[in-house]
C-alpha cells in the first residue's frame, strides 16, 4: 500500500467519521423542527406511550416502540399559532430570555475587553497573580457558585430580580481569560507606534486594541449569548416570581403537557441562536484563528 494512497484512506476515513457524527448531531434539531408542524392527532399515534408515561405520576418503562418520524403526513402550523397568537405566556417567557440574555452578553463583552487590555499591556506579579484567580474561577463549574450569589443578592437586595442574574454573569472570568489570551498576541510595535504619534492609552486602546480584536469580540459575544440563551439554574435559584423566567426554564415544563406544542415553543427559541451563528461563523472562526493581526 503506497503511501499516497494510505494518505487518502485516513483523509477518507476521517472526512465519514466527521459526516456521521455531524448527522447524529443535527438529527434532533432536524426531528424537533419537522415534528413541529406535525398535527396532534398524528403526534400522539407516534409518541402517545411517551406523554403517557411522562405525563404519569409513577415513571414507568415504555414497552411499545416509539415512531420517531422525520417527514410528517400532514403539515399543520396550528402549533405556531397557538404559540404566536393565542398563547401569550410563551411570547412573555422568549422577552424574558431577551431581557436577561442580551444586557449581559454587552456589557460582558465590554467590561472583559477594558479588563484584558489591562492585564495585556501591563505585566506585573500581582495582576498575574490576579489573572490566576481569574484561571482558577473560570474553571469552577458556576453550580458552585449560585449559593454564594444567592447569600450576596439578598445581602445586596436585589434577589428575585433579574440584577441577581445580569451582575454575577456580566463580571464572568471566561470573556477577560479568552480576550486577555488573543490582546497578548498583538504586537507591542503596534501599540510603541501609536504612543510616538501621540496617541494616549485611551486612544490606542480605541482605535488599535478593538479594531484588531474585532472577530474575537464578536465570537465571545457569539459564544456567551448562546451560553446564557440556554440557562437554567440561574433563574430558579436567584428568581422568586415565575413570570421573569426566561423561556429556557418553561420549556421543560410543557414538554409533558403538549409535546406538539413543545416542538413549536422549542423551534422559536432556537431562531435566535441560529441566526446569530450563520451571521457570526465567520467572526467566530477567524476570532478562534486570531494571531497578532494575521489569520491563522
Amino acid at each position: 500500500m503506497s503511501s499516497k494512497f494510505k494518505k487518502h484512506f485516513i483523509t477518507g476515513l476521517l472526512f465519514l467519521i466527521a459526516f456521521l457524527a455531524a448527522i447524529l448531531f443535527i438529527l434532533p434539531t432536524v426531528l424537533t423542527i419537522t415534528n413541529s408542524f406535525m398535527t396532534e392527532k398524528e403526534i400522539n399515534a407516534n409518541y402517545g406511550a411517551m406523554i403517557e408515561s411522562a405525563s404519569a405520576d409513577k415513571k414507568t418503562y415504555i414497552s411499545e416502540n416509539l415512531n420517531l418520524k422525520f417527514i410528517p403526513d400532514s403539515v399543520s402550523i396550528q402549533q405556531y399559532l397557538s404559540v404566536l397568537f393565542k398563547s401569550p405566556d410563551y411570547l412573555l417567557k422568549f422577552w424574558n430570555s431577551v431581557i436577561l440574555v442580551v444586557p449581559i452578553t454587552v456589557f460582558q463583552v465590554l467590561l472583559a475587553s477594558i479588563t484584558a487590555y489591562g492585564f495585556s499591556r501591563y505585566r506585573g506579579k500581582i495582576r498575574e497573580i490576579i489573572f490566576f484567580v481569574y484561571i482558577i474561577l473560570m474553571l469552577m463549574p458556576y453550580q458552585v457558585t449560585l449559593v454564594p450569589n444567592r447569600l450576596v443578592s439578598e445581602f445586596l437586595g436585589i434577589f428575585g430580580t433579574r440584577w441577581a442574574i445580569i451582575l454575577p454573569a456580566v463580571f464572568s472570568p471566561f470573556s477577560v481569560y479568552l480576550l486577555t489570551k488573543i490582546m497578548r498576541r498583538i504586537p507591542n510595535a503596534y501599540f510603541e507606534a501609536a504612543r510616538l504619534d501621540g496617541a494616549g492609552e485611551f486612544q490606542i486602546f480605541l482605535y488599535i486594541c478593538l479594531p484588531l480584536c474585532r472577530s474575537a469580540m464578536l465570537s465571545v459575544g457569539l459564544l456567551v449569548f448562546i451560553d446564557y440563551w440556554n440557562m437554567v439554574e440561574q433563574p430558579l435559584i436567584l428568581l422568586d416570581n415565575q413570570d421573569q423566567y426566561p423561556l429556557s426554564v418553561f420549556l421543560s415544563q410543557i414538554n409533558t403537557g403538549d409535546v406538539g406544542l413543545a416542538f413549536a415553543v422549542a423551534v422559536v427559541y432556537m431562531i435566535p441562536a441560529l441566526l446569530l451563528f450563520l451571521y457570526g461563523e465567520e467572526y467566530l472562526v477567524e476570532g478562534i484563528t486570531y494571531s497578532g493581526g494575521v489569520k491563522g
